[in-house]
């Protein structure tokens, strides 16, 4: 098949849907409470961020998936520059950071759903648990009917689960500045207003939540060989994303920061929260249930796209013999369906972790941090391998290019890597305003969590190798 061929049936993907999916994807309206926590100053780690990790990845993915337009996103790419095991390497950082990232999702479908109901719910941790569980499955099962389904219900769930909300909250917002209503930042236009208090360890802890919500640019990049003219949509989709995405998550942040004070927002339902406030001031608290719905259907969506793309990247590794033979299994739909199953079981499993915090807001903090910190590992092999690529095949035709030369790419690369790698440190200072227990037990989980996970593949491989050597050794 061509690479450029749009004739195709499997060529699912145009550049509107690639553009609908990397935002219900990467952008996020329950990470703006997260944001929101450190007032006027999180303008100042949104572009921060932008500067050290979104643009970079941005670019850096465009030059990779528009250079190697081929199923498999990050394994193919870092395949390309060290070979199989890196890149499985890669690839199953990425996906062991979605199993661990989706508990956070559905705690934010669970606590809007519970708000609802009663806010008392939203810290209940046997109803968060129940709906949580039962959430994932659903999407799960919606996923194991192929990629056509879970597109045009992507697309849906961006547009009215996330872009909608965000735009209704952004202008909600802006409305109680122009107006004159109270509200709890102070707006002065002046850099001391915006720049924080940077010797204060915890101001940094900002920097792992927005750093998070800047993830899964290369997301798409897993289906390149369904996507339309790959070499000219994939560069137009990530860098129109890359623009939607900071105007929204700027200003949604700020909107929520206006009306709640950092010491009353939960991570939860911080979303519910604002509305709650908004709608009450202008007498509109029955929409209230209608903004739940929609908040359910956003996260849906994004948790569609997360669900099948990190898979099925997995799944072109585990045809490589990476993984046991029966990993690599189909249904007739084309879905990985082995993996998605093994996929949910896990999900159901770090759930419990939920029981172990004592908070609700801890369990999410102590989880999004975790799996920022196995990303930020994936980013870096990738901004590597893009660097090692553009010296190891100067003169590969590359459709789209980072501008530069060799310094540009590795000025760029470089900014990505510093940015994941400060992400990744800061990631072990735990927050003061969120109760996640006793410090010793918070650095305990995060390090057995990343090395159990990073050394899985290698204990794979070498059990692997012994089987091996005793059916020869038996022969």
């Amino acid at each position: 098949m061509s690479k450029n061929s749009s004739s195709s049936p499997l060529q699912v993907f145009g550049l509107f849907s690639l553009i609908m999916i990397t935002i219900g994807a990467v952008d996020s309206i329950r990470n703006l409470p997260t944001a929101a926590l450190f007032g006027s100053s999180l303008v100042f780690f949104f572009l921060l961020g932008a500067l050290l990790f979104l643009l970079p990845s941005a670019l850096i993915a465009s030059e990779l998936a528009s250079t190697w337009p081929e199923c498999g996103g990050i394994y193919i790419w870092v395949k390309h520059a060290f070979g199989k095991k890196i890149g499985f390497l890669a690839v199953w950082f990425q996906w062991m950071e979605n199993v661990i990232w989706f508990p956070t999702v559905l705690s934010f479908i669970a606590g809007s759903v519970g708000y609802l109901i009663s806010p008392s719910l939203a810290n209940n941790k046997l109803f968060l648990i129940s709906i949580i569980i039962t959430a994932f499955w659903f999407v799960t099962i919606i996923n194991l009917y192929g990629m056509r389904s879970s597109i045009r219900i992507g697309n849906f769930c961006t547009i009215f689960g996330l872009l909608i909300p965000m735009l209704i909250i952004i202008i909600l917002g802006i409305n109680r500045i122009l107006v004159g209503q109270h509200i709890q930042l102070q707006l002065a236009l002046n850099l001391q207003t915006f720049k924080p208090n940077l010797e204060n360890p915890q101001i940094w802890v900002a920097l792992t939540g927005i750093m998070l919500s800047y993830c899964g640019m290369e997301i798409t990049t897993v289906h390149a060989h369904e996507v339309r003219h790959p070499h000219r949509n994939f560069p137009r989709a990530l860098l129109t994303s890359t623009i939607i995405l900071l105007i929204t998550l700027i200003c949604g942040s700020m909107a929520i920061a206006l009306v709640l004070p950092a010491q009353k927002i939960n991570l939860l339902y911080g979303v519910m929260q604002a509305f709650d406030v908004f709608f009450s001031t202008y007498h509109l608290h029955w929409l209230m249930p209608f903004v739940a719905l929609a908040l359910v259907v956003g996260s849906i969506g994004s948790l569609s796209s997360w669900i099948i793309a990190p898979t099925r990247g997995l799944l072109i590794a585990a045809s490589d013999g990476h993984l046991p033979a029966h990993c690599r299994k189909q249904n007739s739909r084309g879905a990985p369906s082995t993996l998605l199953i093994y996929q949910a079981i896990i999900v159901t499993i770090i759930v419990l972790i939920f029981w172990i915090m004592p908070s609700a807001s801890g369990s999410y903090w102590l989880l999004t941090s975790l799996a920022a910190q196995l990303y930020m590992l994936m980013y870096i092999l990738m901004f590597f391998s893009a660097i090692y690529l553009r010296f190891k095949e100067p003169n590969l035709h590359r459709p789209f290019k980072i501008p530069g030369g060799k310094i540009g790419v590795v000025m760029v690369g470089g900014l990505g890597m510093i940015g994941a790698g400060l992400t990744f440190i800061i990631g072990f200072i735990p927050p003061h305003n969120i109760n996640i227990g006793s410090v010793w037990r918070y650095e305990s989980i995060l390090i057995g969590g990343l090395t159990l996970v990073s050394s899985l593949p290698f204990l794979w491989k070498k059990q692997k190798l012994i089987a091996q050597e005793m059916r020869s050794i038996e022969n």
